[in-house]
């Protein structure tokens, strides 16, 4: 039988308010069950639900119904996660996640990602990171994600972006071993590429994480050299406590403008929000509205409330990728949203001891 591809859905706008996401949950939700336009992986599955998601999924509460698949992500062929309505010749990229706690888990993205890419360089642009001039990506490149995402950022202005890889899974293999000085010297490798690049090129935002950064501070030479000539820092990839938050925006580099996001490859990213005058945290975070919803819940998967700390609960609804009720290995603190009918955020952000019966080991991202 030939199948007939369905006209996918069209450009979305950000939900103004739970209804709107709501209606796009339904979309989505037909979208990748309709067996003209939903992925192998997902139709595969459709009869293991226990429930029929083309009737019985009516908004955004009835997500948790789902099973959280993140795992099968590890060995899925990359392609069953392509819907079948996709447009013809759509080109899709897999990336993978860090491998924390096991054999990496993959993702496809053809261009949703991009679109929350626009999104979060306008969030960037609002918190005062130059508009214009070259980036340095001190960080993960190859099957990770966020150096595509941090070359977006430097693009719409003609901006370019040099990158020093940095494998985080060698990282991790070699502290989770005990082998720390080889661990150091990792990284002092990794910070003599990024001084030859700082010296020779007109760089003037810096892509790196907490740990790193931390590293630039301990070293006089690459110190002076960053703090001299960088003007905004983004930092993702680890957590930052908000001692260590303060000490390097207020201490280190008091003149340039420190921007964190938080995400992964499963859920997108979640950048920092302008602060407002309720703002108690020095850093929340706040996910993309038209595809992401992130909860914190308790032990037993219920949202804590405002104030409180809870288990990172992830909903990916896009056309290109349906991931929902994914138990995500941070927790945080629940936060109101900065305007009515904008989504909650999240504050210190903090990894668990052990996540998928492996412990957690950070490294440098």
């Amino acid at each position: 039988m030939t199948i007939t591809p369905a006209q996918p859905p069209g450009p979305h706008r950000p939900p103004s308010g739970q209804a709107d996401f709501d209606a796009h949950v339904r979309a989505m939700t037909a979208w990748h069950f309709d067996e003209r336009t939903g992925s192998p992986f997902w139709l595969a599955r459709r009869a293991q639900l226990g429930f029929d998601p083309l009737t019985d999924v009516t908004g955004a509460a009835d997500l948790v119904r789902f099973p959280d698949v993140s795992r099968e992500l590890r060995t899925t062929p990359a392609a069953d996660l392509i819907p079948r309505g996709a447009a013809p010749g759509q080109v899709f990229r897999v990336y993978e996640s860090g491998g924390t706690t096991g054999a990496p888990k993959r993702i496809v993205d053809g261009a949703y990602r991009s679109r929350m890419g626009v999104w979060t360089r306008q969030r960037l642009t609002d918190h005062g990171v130059p508009e214009t001039g070259d980036w340095l990506h001190l960080g993960p490149t190859g099957p990770h994600v966020v150096a595509f995402d941090t070359s977006r950022y430097a693009e719409p202005a003609g901006g370019l972006c040099y990158t020093v890889d940095l494998d985080p899974r060698w990282v991790k293999r070699l502290l989770g071993s005990g082998r720390q000085q080889e661990a150091d010297d990792y990284i002092d490798h990794l910070l003599d590429q990024a001084r030859e690049i700082l010296l020779s090129q007109p760089v003037r935002v810096l892509s790196t994480t907490p740990p790193l950064i931390e590293a630039i501070c301990a070293r006089p030479d690459l110190y002076e050299l960053v703090a001299s000539r960088i003007e905004a820092v983004i930092w993702a990839g680890t957590s930052f406590s908000p001692e260590s938050l303060r000490l390097v925006q207020e201490d280190f580099f008091p003149t340039a403008r420190l921007v964190g996001i938080y995400g992964n490859s499963l859920m997108g990213v979640a950048p920092q929000r302008v602060r407002t005058p309720e703002d108690t945290h020095p850093c929340v975070f706040e996910p993309f509205a038209e595809t992401t919803r992130l909860d914190l819940v308790d032990e037993d998967g219920r949202q804590v409330g405002y104030g409180e700390r809870g288990r990172v609960r992830v909903n990916l609804v896009s056309e290109e990728m349906f991931l929902p009720n994914v138990l995500e290995r941070d927790t945080a603190v629940r936060v109101r949203p900065s305007s009515d009918g904008g989504v909650d955020g999240l504050a210190e952000v903090a990894s668990v001891a052990t996540y998928e019966d492996a412990d957690v080991v950070e490294g440098v991202y």
